[in-house]
């Protein structure tokens, strides 16, 4: 499997672990795409968004992945469950920060982006709340 699709998998289950308190669980996905009619419950989705690499010598290259993981949700509420959920992208930045996820060690978390820390267009024409966590990871092999 592609390191990029190992690491997202991994960061997956650190979600799902770690961070999420309630079902359902965040999945790994290319494109995804839900029905307003669907988005009442939460969905925390990670997609594998780019790679680069470095070469550091003969045998070793400096690899960063970028993977999204999207917070969205229909609203039910008001500021208070947008608040709600910005705290649990912000919460998803800081989990990841500094650490190495358990199902693949040989990747540090080296950044972590929250943009937009809520997407008005989704808000106003759908009002649905969407915020996107860009995480970045670095891999020495």
């Amino acid at each position: 499997m592609a390191a990029i699709l190992e690491l997202a998998d991994a960061v997956v289950a650190e979600l799902n672990a770690n961070v999420l308190d309630t079902p359902p669980p965040a999945i790994r996905s290319f494109a995804p795409t839900y029905e307003l009619t669907d988005m009442g419950t939460l969905h925390v989705t990670v997609v594998p968004r780019s790679e680069a690499s470095e070469t550091l010598d003969r045998s070793r290259h400096d690899f960063r992945y970028e993977l999204d993981v999207a917070v969205q949700k229909k609203l039910a509420g008001g500021d208070a469950e947008i608040d709600q959920l910005v705290e649990l992208a912000q919460d998803v930045a800081d989990y990841f920060r500094g650490r190495r996820p358990t199902g693949y060690p040989g990747a540090m978390c080296v950044g972590a982006k929250i943009q937009p820390i809520v997407a008005a267009e989704h808000l106003l024409e759908f009002g649905q709340f969407t915020s996107i966590v860009t995480l970045t990871f670095r891999v020495a092999r």
